[in-house]
């Protein structure tokens, strides 16, 4: 199941919301109940129970409690997920940090969910991933002669790559694997000069522990996600399935679905198997940055 971040009035439907009200339709679906005798067991109308299932809402503890009695969901550790899925839900909404800031759209809420994630896989075909970026690479992605209200946008493209990139080191670091193919590292976005710089930085971030590069060779051939690059996010709470973001010219898609998202895994698993290995990816990536410097 394919779905987009939907907004219905001053309601948001938020991707850790759908995942928790298709858990508790599937429940509802097993147990042989409408939507009316659930709102029932709430003491609410039958529409409050349709926007918890579509994740237009967030949930309280006591209605998924509730829910999960009437549904005869006996397992406590089930319960106790649904529970914690909630919790994460309703701090991704209020949106407990910097990118609050932001506007709200599509891209407050990737960061708010990179925030929450444990794990990233992503791959991507022509640009070094954002996580990696430098700011002069940034900049340079800018097209010339832009007005003074375009270079403050970029600053600010600039300050947020910086703060989702703060959780690469620290106490609760983010893992990252990336798989990258060879085009993104020889495209001179910037000139010699600025991507050597890009690829050294790139190079650095290979040393720390917490981040594997595997870069796809041209010498690959055809291979498997020629259709776009796309990330697998991973979290720690029991319950939260691996969601896909994919970025379009003009909308955003999350993949959802549990045997969705294991599609993508399982693609992203066919592209590390037909990469180079880390050792090798970065021998690449140092041998191009030579060619730029010379």
């Amino acid at each position: 199941m394919t779905q987009r971040r939907v907004s219905t009035g001053n309601r948001v439907s938020t991707v850790l919301a759908r995942q928790l009200g298709s858990k508790l339709l599937a429940f509802r679906e097993a147990a042989g109940l409408n939507q009316s005798r659930a709102a029932e067991a709430l003491s609410s109308q039958t529409a409050k129970v349709a926007k918890m299932e579509r994740g237009w809402v967030p949930f309280r503890d006591p209605d998924i409690i509730a829910l999960c009695k009437l549904y005869v969901v006996e397992d406590d550790e089930v319960v106790a997920g649904l529970l914690r899925l909630a919790k994460l839900d309703r701090e991704r909404r209020r949106a407990k940090g910097w990118w609050g800031a932001l506007s709200p759209g599509n891209l407050r809420e990737y960061i708010a969910m990179e925030d929450a994630a444990l794990k990233v896989r992503l791959w991507q075909l022509s640009l070094i991933p954002g996580l990696f970026q430098t700011a002069e690479y940034i900049r340079a992605m800018a097209v010339p002669d832009i007005s003074a209200d375009e270079i403050g946008r970029i600053e600010q493209i600039v300050d947020v790559r910086r703060r989702r990139q703060a959780r690469l080191h620290g106490d609760r670091p983010l893992q990252v694997h990336a798989v990258i193919w060879e085009a993104a590292l020889r495209q001179l976005v910037g000139g010699p000069q600025a991507m050597g710089q890009q690829l050294a930085h790139l190079r650095d971030l290979t040393e720390l522990p917490n981040v594997l590069v595997q870069v796809l060779p041209f010498r690959a051939g055809g291979y498997p996600g020629i259709g776009g690059p796309f990330n697998i996010l991973s979290f720690v709470e029991e319950g939260a399935v691996d969601v896909v973001h994919m970025d379009g010219l003009r909308s955003t898609t999350w993949v959802e679905g549990v045997e969705e998202s294991a599609a993508y895994a399982d693609l992203f698993g066919r592209l590390c198997a037909v990469s180079l290995s880390p050792y090798d990816s970065v021998q690449l990536i140092e041998s191009i940055g030579k060619e730029m410097r010379e």
